[in-house]
């Protein structure tokens, strides 16, 4: 039956980013309500309660969830934590219930907020950034494989109380950046979402795989955030990722390189491509160094988008994902041929055109060299 209350909040997706955050809401004593397409997951939710298994011990949150056929009928606050491709077809379904003063943030990968604003109007949307590392691995529960960074904002620009607000009762999970920039962030993580997704073209540790092919990995960050600077954003670093040294010195302005022109041997300057220089190859070779290192840390060795290709067997958000940007380069009129044979290659992975295997980022390494 339709639950006629409006929770404080709702959270539509209660996988992976959307019932990590929903159990920390819970926990800090805020009023949540879960709504999921997957039946399985909905019964596990209502037995046993949402189980995050994090590094070291679990948390169990019981809270209320539904099917989209028994939501609650009007919305308050809502956290979007949907694949990106389904973002169009929630949003339209969001709008008519959401109350006068509702609104909606994406917790999501990939550029949807102007998908969302196009059904509830910007004002009414909020921007966010989120970089968790965590997968559904059973129904009601939730692997949590390491702490990321959070940026909240507005859509339209600027902060406000009801961001302030979201931060604040997200207390459990930690301290999010209330920003201006949030679309800094989010470019920020294409790039750096670029060769996570391009590891999942094979079966091995994320990290190891970024760091056996830089090749290739450094061109496709640098065609993103080559991207994002077109359209004017001032990219934000995160966790261990830090855009600007992936741009060579375009990013440098009047920085001095200091010892960087010295750094590295014969492999790693190479690993700037045919457009960069050893002092450009050793700064993003730093850059992957401790991109790497950080990866190592964590208690998650493969992407989501490997697990929804090998694990769960369906399609992937990167098509959505990287559209934006596929668009905005052509607008520039920049060219981005390593971003759209990652694309492709995906679909072809996850179409089982063709199979996992290191080649694939071995011919990455070579379009990157050609």
């Amino acid at each position: 039956m339709t639950t006629s209350t409006t929770p404080q909040y709702t959270v539509v997706g209660a996988g992976a980013i959307g019932g990590t955050l929903a159990a920390h809401l819970h926990l800090a004593g805020a009023d949540v309500h879960l709504v999921d397409a997957d039946p399985e997951h909905v019964a596990a939710i209502r037995e046993h309660g949402l189980r995050i298994e994090q590094p070291g011990d679990e948390l169990i949150a019981r809270m209320p969830i539904s099917t989209p056929d028994d939501a609650p009928e009007r919305l308050g606050a809502v956290l979007l934590a949907v694949k990106a491709q389904a973002t169009d077809g929630v949003a339209a379904w969001i709008a008519p219930r959401l109350a006068d003063d509702g609104w909606v943030v994406s917790m999501q990968n990939g550029l949807n907020e102007a998908t969302i604003a196009r059904h509830i109007g910007a004002e009414r949307t909020v921007a966010a950034f989120v970089d968790l590392f965590a997968d559904v691995i059973a129904p009601g529960v939730v692997k949590d494989g390491g702490i990321g960074d959070i940026a909240l904002g507005e859509y339209s620009g600027g902060a406000s109380e009801r961001v302030h607000t979201l931060a604040s009762d997200l207390r459990h999970w930690g301290s999010p950046v209330v920003s201006d920039n949030v679309q800094g962030f989010l470019w920020s993580k294409l790039g750096f979402g670029s060769m996570l997704v391009a590891t999942a073209l094979a079966d091995d540790d994320m990290g190891d795989l970024i760091d056996r092919h830089r090749v290739g990995m450094h061109a496709l960050v640098r065609e993103v955030l080559t991207v994002a600077r077109a359209e004017g954003i001032v990219l934000e670093g995160f966790d261990a990722f830090l855009p600007d040294e992936y741009l060579g010195d375009a990013a440098l302005g009047d920085a001095g390189l200091g010892d960087a022109t010295g750094a590295g041997d014969a492999t790693r300057a190479s690993s700037a491509g045919p457009r960069g220089d050893a002092a450009e190859a050793a700064r993003a070779d730093a850059a992957t160094d401790g991109l790497v290192a950080w990866l190592a840390r964590q208690t998650k060795k493969r992407s989501g988008i490997w697990r929804d290709i090998a694990v769960r067997g369906r399609r992937t958000e990167v098509p959505t994902q990287y559209g934006p940007v596929l668009e905005a380069a052509e607008r520039h009129g920049l060219p981005t041929p390593l971003v759209s044979w990652l694309v492709d290659t995906i679909v072809r992975l996850e179409t089982h055109e063709i199979e996992m295997g290191d080649d694939h980022l071995v011919e990455l390494d070579r379009l990157a060299s050609a």
